[in-house]
């Protein structure tokens, strides 16, 4: 009967950790655990960057999605509860990434039907990096698989409130970390 357990309990494990290790995000502007590059930080708040959100690729979505929806947060930011760089959510099932640029509202990348919630700079859309000078801070760009079709949210939504209904809702998710220092 032990034997039999341990069977089962090993074939689920094998059989999870295969699955959870299908789905995967990756960036041709961002190199895992590498600088973010200027084009990405922010421009302001005493940083001068152009802004701008990396492209991002994901495949290997599970079985049951029905939308994604995509972060970024700094857990290094001296706040005592990091800081949420970009928030867009309702992304379609179908969604294989986001374009270069596509945290910008104004220019109309993000696909139809998505929201750019507030991030902690106050406004809607990406808000690159820029902590304080010192230590390099982690960026994780998180790709949610979710199990609901909309999150019941608009664009005035702060980080942590998206964080909650994604965290409720997430069948897996899929992070590609980078840092950024100055």
């Amino acid at each position: 009967m032990k034997r039999i357990v341990f069977f089962t309990m090993t074939c689920l494990l094998a059989v999870q950790g295969v699955y959870a290790a299908d789905f995967k995000v990756k960036s041709p502007d961002l190199k895992p655990n590498g600088k973010i590059a200027e084009e990405q930080v922010f421009n302001g708040f005493g940083c001068q960057g152009k802004n701008i959100s990396p492209a991002l690729e994901w495949s290997g979505a599970p079985q049951g999605t029905k939308s994604f929806a995509v972060t970024v947060y700094d857990p290094d930011a001296p706040t005592g509860s990091g800081w949420w760089h970009w928030v867009i959510f309702n992304l379609p099932a179908d969604a294989k990434g986001l374009a270069k640029n596509a945290g910008d509202p104004q220019a109309n990348l993000a696909p139809q039907g998505s929201v750019q919630s507030r991030t902690d700079y106050g406004k809607t859309g990406y808000g690159g990096p820029c902590p304080p000078p010192g230590k390099p801070h982690r960026y994780q760009f998180t790709v949610f698989a979710l199990k609901i079709d909309k999150l019941p949210l608009d664009e005035h939504a702060p980080g942590a409130m998206a964080g909650f209904y994604l965290n409720q809702n997430v069948i897996q998710k899929a992070t590609v970390t980078a840092k950024y220092s100055r």
